[in-house]
């Protein structure tokens, strides 16, 4: 059984949905191996404990927003 893992701070509901049906879908098209047999997982870290250049995703996302 083939294992997706994908690490990354906060994220919504709708995105992690999407990247468990995208990550599958892709991965099932490349390799051949039929989707169902695909294992996912997301782990979440908190935003505060992930920085990159000196800055918390935190304070990243909210300078962008």
């Amino acid at each position: 059984m083939p294992f997706i893992a994908f690490e990354a701070g906060q994220l919504s509901p709708k995105v992690k949905q999407e990247l468990i049906e995208k990550l599958t879908e892709l991965s099932s098209e490349i390799t051949g191996i039929p989707k169902e047999l695909f294992l996912v997982s997301i782990r979440e870290q908190p935003d505060e404990n992930i920085a990159v250049g000196g800055k918390t995703v935190r304070e990243l996302k909210e300078e962008l927003a």
